[in-house]
């Protein structure tokens, strides 16, 4: 990976993965049981929790096909391993007063398998990610409020 282009965003808006892309006949079983994936997840996922918060919403949709990965979902860690060539992203701490923020955001049902969604959030301090999380949210929703409804609820226990 170390001669690959830059990537500008750890997730392309419009892909969408699911169970349908996992591999269906032994020789696609066989061609990705020689790829990586596993050991790319967790290497990531390392990534995420210590340095990277701005990756968690991609490694937490790909993380979830590592039992039988396809061709489509090794791509997208493909292009978060180019995301994460851009060395000139940083976190930074400031030294203001400290000023605690709190951002949530959800997605709908972009989980093609379950028909759940997605909620986020992020604190920092001083302008610097000291809690990031997301996850796949509990229940189905059935409009795009009750989803940011429930992204806030969450992120209002965390913040507590």
């Amino acid at each position: 990976m170390q001669n690959s282009k830059k990537g500008l965003l750890s997730y392309r808006y419009g892909i969408h993965l699911s169970k349908e892309q996992c591999p269906k006949t032994p020789q696609e079983v066989e061609d990705m049981s020689n790829i990586p994936y596993a050991s790319a997840v967790g290497s990531l996922m390392y990534a995420m929790l210590c340095t990277r918060p701005d990756i968690c919403y991609s490694v937490g949709i790909f993380s979830r096909y590592q039992s039988n990965p396809g061709h489509d979902h090794w791509t997208v860690i493909k292009n978060i391993l180019k995301y994460l060539k851009t060395k000139d992203y940083m976190l930074v701490y400031g030294s203001k007063d400290m000023i605690l923020t709190g951002y949530t955001d959800s997605d709908f049902k972009t989980n093609k398998d379950a028909r759940k969604s997605t909620s986020g959030s992020i604190f920092t301090l001083n302008g610097g990610a000291v809690v990031w999380r997301s996850i796949k949210q509990s229940c189905i929703a059935d409009s795009t409020m009750e989803v940011e409804y429930v992204a806030a609820c969450e992120a209002a226990k965390e913040a507590v």
